[in-house]
């Protein structure tokens, strides 16, 4: 199964304000850019050399904000009803 179909099976009541935020100016200087690969949503793609981080679709899973070295990513909880919610099956 690739990673389409399993968001196919997560539903997302987004918040109107975003909970995670990344400066990419941050992860443009970054010698691992370890959130290309550590992101199960592959939020975080490079394009013409740069970082590019679309929230849309993302888990919620704070592995990158455990993961980044450089401080780039500010993460916080959904507000209370809104985020991800798993379905099983």
């Amino acid at each position: 199964m690739n990673t389409t179909e399993k968001l196919l099976r997560v539903n997302f009541n987004p918040d109107d304000t975003p909970h995670i935020k990344v400066d990419t100016s941050i992860c443009n200087e970054c010698s691992t850019q370890i959130c290309l690969n550590i992101c199960p949503a592959e939020r975080f793609t490079l394009e013409s050399g740069k970082m590019r981080f679309v929230v849309d679709g993302c888990l919620e899973c704070g592995a990158c904000r455990i993961s980044c070295e450089t401080d780039a990513v500010t993460w916080n909880f959904p507000h209370g009803g809104c985020g991800v919610r798993f379905r099983l099956g």
